[in-house]
């Protein structure tokens, strides 16, 4: 009996066990035929349900949320959901098809930010500037020039009413002249009241000089002293020389000498209506030093330039006429007006006759003044003593043009010179003199001074008066 029991419960395992490898078998053969039914199924949904979650993440993801791209100088994938900082250089990699950024180079920063603003201002076209299309640059440049042209009609207009607003028309202006009973006249049209002012009889000595003082303004215009002349006022002018008033003479020749200035015509009118002849008489005869000092002026604005009317000086006597004046007491002031005069004359005929240039009409000029001796008759008459005498005033302005003035008249004047004891003694002294100048100059950093050049001068002549003994 116990054997028995013990065979049924061998034989219970056995089917158990069967049993079980049975069921193995079955899941295996299972497997083998539809390998991809569940898993398979469950993985798509579940790619399904990712893909779904991500896309709603990235509708609903905010710009402060993202995660930010750190760039360095050398390019970097930029992973989606990354910020990407403004001003980077962004490229899209054609190999991987990443997404790649860096930071800008240094040395090219400037010319980024220059492109921005240029893209900025054009309307930001396209963001790279080698793409412009054809038309695309014709529209920037059409509003470049649209906007220049506005601005500049903008400056124009802001001008015109600037202009507008500081100045008035000439016709409002001449309308208001007339309302106030006044006329505005031309140069001519004043001369011509002047001129009949100062020839009335009914005018009075005031009004005549008045005239006389306001022609001298006007004739200083070459034009207007042309028209001066002919209007008649030249020859009123020449024939108040002989006044018996002094200011009348005055002023009549400081007018006179405005309008020779530098005027052939009317230096050519003037000696023909008599002029230097009466300038001499002035100068030659008793008369206020204010009178002597405006003939002194015509009459250098009638000789210079003019060999005619230099030789015609010479003829008449001018060089003792002036001589003179050195004799007459109280006319100091003159004394160097006369010596700069006669360097004046001296140097332009030397000049003269140094140019190079042979024109016709040049030298047709230098023969005429090779007609004017002058130089003969200033050693003639002693006027190398009278110059080299002047040596001894005080001012240096003075000195130097007397210093200018022997050294011109050195050739013709070596004789008088070399035995003047007076003239070499005031040279010693007067180096002495310029030499502790000049040094205190240089002390002060003025290399080129005016002391220096004086000194300059006397050291020449007196080393050419040394010359002149061998």
């Amino acid at each position: 009996m116990s054997h028995c029991i013990g065979l049924l419960s061998i034989a219970s395992k056995l089917n158990l066990l069967v049993l079980l490898l049975s069921a193995v078998c079955f899941c295996s053969c299972l497997s083998d035929r539809i390998p991809e039914f569940a898993l398979t199924k469950t993985e798509e949904s579940d790619l399904k349900e990712e893909n779904g979650k991500e896309s709603v993440a990235d509708d609903d993801l905010d710009p402060e949320d993202l995660e930010v791209f750190y760039p360095t100088y050398q390019w970097q994938t930029v992973r989606p959901g990354q910020a990407v900082p403004a001003g980077l250089h962004v490229r899209l990699n054609l190999q991987t098809g990443e997404r790649e950024a860096r930071l800008p180079d240094n040395k090219n920063e400037k010319s980024d930010m220059k492109d921005q603003k240029k893209r900025k201002r054009l309307g930001e076209m396209h963001i790279d500037s080698n793409s412009f299309t054809a038309q695309e640059l014709k529209e920037a440049l059409a509003k470049m020039k649209e906007k220049e042209k506005t601005e500049s009609t903008m400056e124009q207009k802001a001008n015109l009413e600037d202009v507008r607003q500081r100045f008035r028309p000439i016709e409002e202006l001449k309308k208001e002249f007339e309302e106030l009973n006044m006329k505005i006249e031309t140069d001519l049209e004043v001369m011509v009241k002047l001129i009949n002012k100062f020839n009335s009889s009914t005018s009075t000595l005031d009004e005549k000089v008045a005239a006389l003082y306001d022609l001298e303004y006007y004739v200083h215009q070459v034009d207007n002293a042309k028209d001066f002349l002919s209007l008649g006022g030249l020859q009123l002018v020449i024939n108040g020389l002989n006044s018996t008033e002094p200011v009348l003479k005055e002023h009549a020749a400081f007018v006179l000498g405005a309008a020779l200035s530098s005027n052939p015509r009317v230096q050519v009118e003037a000696i023909e209506g008599g002029a230097l002849q009466k300038l001499l008489v002035i100068l030659a005869t008793e008369q206020p030093l204010a009178v002597k000092k405006k003939a002194l002026f015509a009459l250098s604005s009638m000789l210079r330039h003019f060999p005619y009317a230099q030789l015609q000086f010479l003829k008449l006597g001018g060089l003792q006429v002036l001589r003179n004046l050195f004799k007459e007491n109280g006319m100091e002031t003159l004394y160097i007006r006369v010596v700069t005069l006669l360097y004046d004359l001296i140097v332009e005929k030397m000049l003269l006759e140094d140019s190079e240039n042979k024109e016709d009409q040049l030298e047709e000029k230098v023969q005429q003044y090779k007609q004017v001796n002058l130089v003969p008759a200033v050693v003639e008459q002693g006027w190398c003593r009278i110059i080299s005498n002047l040596l001894a005033l005080p001012e240096h302005d003075t000195r130097e043009k007397v210093l200018k003035t022997v050294r011109v008249l050195m050739a013709a004047c070596m004789d008088k010179y070399q035995g003047d004891y007076a003239l070499n003694t005031t040279l010693s002294m007067l180096r002495t003199e310029y030499e502790e100048l000049a040094a205190e100059e240089q002390r002060e950093g003025d290399n080129d001074g005016y002391f220096k050049e004086l000194l300059s001068s006397i050291n020449t002549i007196i080393q050419e008066l040394r010359s002149g003994y061998l």
